[in-house]
């Protein structure tokens, strides 16, 4: 599009500005000028005003014998043509015209920021398998590819700017891209040993590689950047009776694959649940054998204390028998079987019947302990073994079970001093030794203080007076 004005020379002042909508290089020329009709379309009078948007940028072009030359405006811009904005400009003016006189140049619009998409496809190509490399199957690949001109210097350098055909310019890159394209296909089963017909689950892997070859070729040949390469379909010609065999040959092998997988899964799960049960059932076994052991601990912790029960009942027993005959000792005439009372030995028989009931009387309540003992063992043996735990009392229950009752020990107090304790066979001897008097201090559990001898009447025997012993019978009396 061209705009006429009025310049100081008289000439013609033109706008240059590119208003097309869609574009990768436009030539600016006046209004009403086909492209090459004239010379005029190349004049361009000092003063024109000049507008470049953003994101594209204005070539000026200027033919000359060593070869042409370039003068860059890069957009926004909105201004007057001048030597201070167009130092190439500037020296051929300088040397060529004068003034105002009107200059030769091409003016190019080219869009830096248009991302221009190129449809392509691949015709059917030959593509092997690794497994059958003498079938070949063919296949067709289809896409899209987007460019944009990032480095117009170069650009220019490389592409032919009057006339530019943007479609032919798309079918010079689309010979670039079959050619790559099937050379990634093609490689690309050997590479990786993956089946021909499972490439179509490997279209971004392909993409990526064809862009990779792709994108340097596109800048070094072309001079565009490029922005994205995206295969929509690998198209294998399923006709082909190579393809049939390799199907077949694939499905086989996948499905003894899935067969065999199905196999191993179930014996895998029936192993698990055979060795499953059989944990369990062992556990069962443990669980109930340590059940029965605590029970055997309980039933024997339960009669422990009868068993002692009747071990100390058969002692008592034969020290009973003991005592019974002890009065008959050291009676009569020596001989063991005098008529006479031994007061000695009835008052140790007497000392020992008291020291006998006292360990009876601890002998029973020891069994109450070791029975009352025995049941909490056994509950708890029971309880650790089933995993149980045992419960708090209730409340206002009863405490902890008494200790025993201790056998009879009485302290006596000689010299001023504590000794003992001593059990009721030890007494008789403190008797003798003079150790123990009825006004002797004595103390036993149970008694709130120490209190003399005399007024424990189980200790009054020990004080009364002994009977001497009788002499030998005197002999008959002689006749006169």
């Amino acid at each position: 599009m061209g705009f006429f004005g009025k310049g100081k020379g008289g000439g013609l002042m033109n706008v240059i500005r590119c208003d097309e909508r869609e574009y990768l290089v436009w030539k600016w020329r006046p209004a009403n000028q086909d492209a090459n009709s004239t010379s005029r379309e190349n004049s361009i009078r000092f003063g024109s005003s000049l507008r470049v948007k953003d994101g594209e940028v204005a070539v000026f072009v200027y033919n000359q014998k060593n070869g042409p030359l370039q003068d860059f405006i890069v957009g926004p811009f909105d201004g007057t043509i001048a030597t201070a904005n167009m130092p190439v400009l500037a020296n051929l003016v300088a040397t060529l015209w004068g003034g105002e006189s009107p200059f030769q140049a091409e003016i190019y619009f080219i869009n830096l920021q248009l991302n221009n998409q190129l449809r392509f496809g691949v015709p059917y190509f030959d593509v092997f398998d690794p497994r059958l490399p003498d079938q070949a199957v063919p296949m067709a690949v289809r896409g899209t590819l987007t460019f944009n001109v990032t480095d117009y210097q170069n650009f220019i350098k490389l592409n032919r700017l009057v006339n530019f055909d943007l479609e032919d310019f798309k079918r010079q890159i689309n010979a670039a891209i079959s050619k790559h394209v099937r050379q990634v296909v093609t490689n690309m089963p050997m590479e990786t040993g993956l089946p021909v017909i499972q490439l179509e689950r490997q279209i971004e892997a392909v993409s990526n590689g064809v862009a990779e070859k792709l994108g340097k070729r596109l800048e070094e040949d072309f001079g565009v950047n490029l922005r994205a390469l995206d295969i929509s379909d690998l198209e294998i010609d399923k006709t082909s009776p190579f393809y049939q065999e390799l199907y077949r040959l694939t499905a086989g092998i996948t499905a003894e694959t899935l067969a065999a997988q199905r196999d191993v899964n179930i014996k895998n799960m029936k192993d698990t649940q055979e060795i499953n049960a059989k944990n369990m059932e062992e556990t069962l076994r443990i669980q109930r054998e340590e059940a029965q052991r605590a029970q055997r601990l309980q039933t024997e912790t339960q009669f422990i204390g009868a068993h002692a029960l009747d071990q100390q009942a058969s002692v008592l027993k034969a020290g009973a028998e003991s005592l019974g005959q002890m009065g008959q000792m050291g009676g009569g005439d020596g001989s063991g079987g005098g008529g006479g009372m031994n007061a000695a030995g009835l008052m140790t028989g007497m000392m020992m019947g008291g020291a006998m009931g006292g360990q009876m009387a601890g002998m029973m309540n020891n069994m109450g302990q070791y029975m009352q003992q025995g049941l909490q063992a056994g509950q708890t043996q029971i309880n650790g073994q089933l995993g149980a735990q045992t419960p708090p009392p209730m409340p206002g229950a009863a405490g902890p079970t008494p200790p025993p009752m201790p056998n009879v020990q009485y302290f006596v107090s000689i010299g001023g001093q504590q000794a003992g304790p001593f059990s009721s066979a030890q007494l008789p001897q403190l008797v003798q030794n003079g150790n123990l008097t009825p006004q002797t201090y004595v103390w036993k559990q149970g008694m709130a203080q120490w209190d003399v001898a005399a007024n424990l009447p189980e200790l009054a025997p020990l004080f009364m007076p002994q009977q001497p012993p009788a002499g030998p019978t005197p002999p008959p009396m002689p006749n006169p």
